[in-house]
């Protein structure tokens, strides 16, 4: 009875407000202490990112915090909507959270990372609503508006490309009228800028190689690295596991996490062909760790599966105290 009130906290709201709160302090505590690295600034296909909270820290942390919060929130709207998780659980918002908390780069300032994100799941949304319906070009035509804006302000929005692509053709939206729809939409942006004369072709520039990288130490490199290695293979061997339980859910439900399984594939693709920017794909891959520790956590048969929670819990404070002390 003790450990199924136990299984009930960690998977209800108090908990994920426990973990938001986390956040919040460990944010607040990588700015006064100075361990939060500076934002990167990267340039798109025809603009550069330098907004008014790259050079504020405080405003860069308040404005990721936010986003953070916002995500976390939106999920759960997700879940409430499409039931992707075949069970009524706070559990992925904590987990995220919980992740986020755990390293500065996460959690203290403003990245492109935390900026792909909020795309990714605003996206999903759009996507998810598609399912089986062959009238959805407007749908199509939008998201890929979007994504191909994004990639003129940053050329890291390129790798949602073909997340999306590949996600209606999960969805059965796609037939003729909306690969028209898919190509119109990545290149109206450019269409209309250029028509415009906003933009000349000359404009054109390439991804910046000043990495994120540059701007830490050793020690922060390695710990990153280290720290981003265990999240990919944590969460490549929960969707291994999950997708035995996710096969026998209806079509629909498996078709929608096929779409996390797929996004976790191509994010960690990106992650070693680009490794030079492997601190933008974190918050992604924390994504879709947490959807992933939610299956493992509402479908686990046994009592004791408040452990999955708990051991992520631990693991990420302890990365946040080496974060701290080392960082």
């Amino acid at each position: 009875m003790q450990e199924e009130k136990i299984n009930e906290f960690l998977n209800g709201r108090p908990f994920a407000i426990i973990s938001g709160i986390l956040l919040i302090i460990a944010a607040l505590l990588f700015v006064a202490t100075g361990k939060n690295p500076p934002a990167d600034v990267g340039n798109g296909i025809f603009f550069n990112i330098e907004g008014v909270f790259i050079n504020h820290a405080l405003g860069s942390m308040l404005v990721n915090v936010a986003c953070v919060l916002g995500i976390g929130l939106m999920m759960n709207a997700l879940n409430k909507t499409y039931n992707f998780v075949r069970a009524f659980t706070f559990v992925f918002v904590s987990a995220f959270f919980l992740l986020e908390m755990s390293n500065p780069l996460t959690s203290s300032v403003f990245n492109i990372g935390t900026a792909l994100c909020l795309t990714l799941v605003a996206g999903t949304f759009i996507l998810f609503n598609t399912y089986q319906d062959k009238r959805a070009q407007y749908s199509i035509l939008l998201v890929m508006v979007i994504l191909s804006f994004c990639t003129m302000f940053h050329w890291m929005f390129i790798v949602l490309i073909p997340c999306f692509v590949l996600g209606f053709f999960y969805m059965r939206a796609m037939n003729l009228r909306s690969a028209l729809a898919m190509c119109i939409g990545l290149l109206t942006p450019f269409w209309i800028l250029l028509g415009m004369g906003v933009v000349k072709p000359a404009d054109f520039t390439l991804p910046d190689l000043i990495t994120m990288w540059d701007s830490l130490e050793f020690k922060q490199t390695m710990m990153l690295g280290v720290w981003t290695a265990i999240i990919a293979l944590a969460t490549l061997v929960l969707t291994v596991v999950n997708l035995f339980t996710i096969y026998n859910y209806r079509l629909q439900l498996r078709v929608y996490n096929a779409f996390f399984a797929m996004v976790t594939i191509i994010i960690i693709l990106a992650m070693c062909i680009d490794y030079q920017d492997m601190a933008t794909y974190v918050p992604i891959l924390n994504l879709c760790l947490s959807v992933q520790v939610a299956h493992a956590f509402t479908v686990a048969p046994f009592t004791k599966r408040y452990f999955i929670v708990v051991g992520l819990a631990a693991l990420c404070l302890i990365e946040f105290g080496i974060s701290l002390l080392v960082g």
